[in-house]
């Protein structure tokens, strides 16, 4: 799914237009049309990154961006086979905020929000085609959540974590566990 969206806003991308299920909340935004950068930027191998001066390095994969004037707005994809519910939103709250606190980290101003586009299917015709509603959110971003969230990443793994049993040390010893039974 998310390399045919990619390529369904390529489509409007290239004739300079917004495709129709998010043209209504976003009319006065435009598609990012550094398509080079934007390839960058969407890969999961390169993507956007941000290495600090002691070389630790963060990066992430954007689905879109979105442009007001100077500033980029994050579009991320997703899918779902249910409705959303009032909450599912914020699941991903973290994840803008690390795309903006990337993008910002390198030197691009961000509007002080992101967009969430769900594609949820709908039906299937008689032919097997499936049919999606599509479902724009906007979500204010917070790059303090953000920069908050990467030192305290940072702190576990050089084993700083203020906490004696946390949810992120759980896992880096759940990981030492299992590389330790090969």
């Amino acid at each position: 799914m998310d390399r045919i969206l990619k390529v369904h806003f390529d489509k409007f991308r290239d004739n300079g237009k917004l495709p129709p299920e998010i043209r209504e909340k976003c009319e006065n935004l435009k598609l990012f049309d550094d398509k080079e950068k934007l390839k960058i930027w969407q890969s999961n191998l390169k993507g956007i990154k941000y290495e600090d001066g002691k070389g630790n390095v963060l990066h992430g994969a954007v689905d879109n961006i979105l442009v007001n004037g100077r500033k980029l707005i994050v579009l991320d994809y997703k899918t779902r086979g249910f409705p959303l519910k009032e909450d599912t939103s914020g699941y991903y709250q973290d994840q803008l905020d690390i795309y903006n606190f990337l993008l910002r980290k390198n030197g691009y101003e961000t509007e002080d929000y992101g967009f969430l586009l769900f594609y949820i299917p709908d039906k299937v015709l008689e032919n097997g085609e499936v049919l999606f509603n599509a479902e724009l959110i906007k979500m204010k971003v917070n790059v303090d959540n953000a920069e908050k969230l990467w030192k305290e990443a940072l702190k576990c793994l050089n084993s700083e974590c203020s906490e004696k049993r946390c949810e992120w040390c759980e896992g880096a010893e759940v990981s030492r566990k299992e590389l330790l039974s090969f």
